[in-house]
Order: structure tokens, then C-alpha cells, then sequence
């Protein structure tokens, strides 16, 4: 992917459902409206979008989903994701993305 557009900001993961369900990291709404506004055109099916993240020295390709409820982009993170990057859910990190 050849992605041209860096996003820097502070999130928390947040698990959907039940244990045992997805998590996931809702992009800040200010940059959600920006990439949806300006980048809405490089959508997939269902609002999905590829994108590069990183967390720490940790990075990887993946894809961001708009969900129209949450009025925000959302990333999930891996099972492999969360325990290379010692993630936990509801504390606060850094990460980037890239578009």
C-alpha cells in the first residue's frame, strides 16, 4: 500500500461484547471527519479502508471500518496485536496511522 497520509493521536481499545469479543480503537471523530471528507473515495465494501498502524516500534498493514453509529472510523487489533504491544483495554497510548 502506498499510504501518504500520517495521523498521530492518543486512543484507548475498547472490547465489543462479551469476553472473548473483538477489540477495537475508534479513531478521534476530528480525524474520522477529515479521511471520511477527503479520502471517502478509497473505500471498499462496508466503509473499509487500508490503512498502515503502528503502536510503540510495533507496525502492520490493516484496514479501518467507518461505523455509521459510532460516527468514527474504527481499527480492530489482533489478539497478536494487543500482547506484542502489551495493550490493555481502557488505558490510554499513542499510535499512528497511515492512509
Amino acid at each position: 500500500m502506498d499510504a501518504k497520509i500520517k495521523y498521530e493521536f492518543t486512543t484507548k481499545m475498547w472490547q465489543h461484547g462479551e469476553p472473548g469479543g473483538w477489540h477495537f480503537v475508534s479513531l478521534p471523530k476530528i480525524i474520522s471527519k477529515e479521511i471520511r471528507e477527503n479520502l471517502k473515495w478509497q473505500e471498499e465494501g462496508w466503509g473499509r479502508m487500508k490503512a498502515i498502524a503502528k503502536i510503540g516500534d510495533l507496525q502492520w498493514d490493516t484496514a479501518i471500518w467507518f461505523d455509521t453509529k459510532m460516527d468514527t472510523y474504527l481499527l480492530p487489533i489482533k489478539a497478536e496485536i494487543r500482547k506484542r504491544s502489551k495493550l490493555e483495554a481502557d488505558k490510554t497510548f499513542d499510535m499512528s496511522i497511515w492512509i
